[in-house]
């Protein structure tokens, strides 16, 4: 059975506003039905036009963890999608990287040796405010994680994980972007 949304709801669903939404109707360029005198999106039908919108648009990706397992796991994922994908191992290689070079999405390490995850992640926010970051975590309730909330907004992947999180947390990321293109 489908599932169907409302304007409402499929904005939240796209995190914009409904005046994208019913900018995109008035294009006709979202799959939409009337249903009486209100519009319906079904679920199925949006992620397939959310696909269709960004194919060919992959992600540059670093991810920041000492664990060489996370970042081997990170790369194989996600390049077998596509993306390009740098990894580093220590928190002032991942800050030289985003110094030196175009990102559109950040996995970090919360927990790493020498300087934290928290100084890294105000660091590249003071650096690269809009640059999308995910933080890894093993310690969703510590209190690292209660002082990088202060630092601003950002995605939470909690350890243990596998490549399916890995993809959805990109997919996420590209299903906001998307959207924000559209506005």
């Amino acid at each position: 059975m489908a599932e169907l949304m409302t304007v409402q709801e499929l904005a939240n669903y796209l995190r914009v506003t409904k005046k994208t939404i019913y900018r995109l109707l008035r294009r006709d360029s979202i799959p939409a039905t009337k249903v009486g005198r209100s519009w319906r999106f079904d679920k199925a039908s949006i992620d397939d036009w959310l696909s269709r919108q960004s194919v060919g648009v992959k992600a540059s990706i670093l991810v920041i963890d000492d664990e060489e397992t996370i970042q081997l796991l990170f790369k194989e994922t996600l390049e077998d999608l596509g993306h390009r994908v740098i990894t580093a191992e220590t928190s002032s290689e991942g800050l030289e990287l985003v110094k030196q070079r175009h990102f559109d999405l950040v996995f970090l390490d919360l927990k790493m040796p020498g300087m934290g995850g928290v100084e890294l992640f105000q660091r590249i926010k003071t650096i690269k405010p809009a640059l999308p970051v995910t933080i890894i975590t093993g310690y969703p309730d510590s209190d690292m994680m209660a002082q990088a909330l202060v630092q601003g907004p950002f995605g939470v992947m909690n350890k243990p994980f596998d490549e399916s999180d890995i993809i959805a947390a990109v997919n996420s990321f590209a299903k906001i972007s998307t959207a924000r293109k559209l506005e």
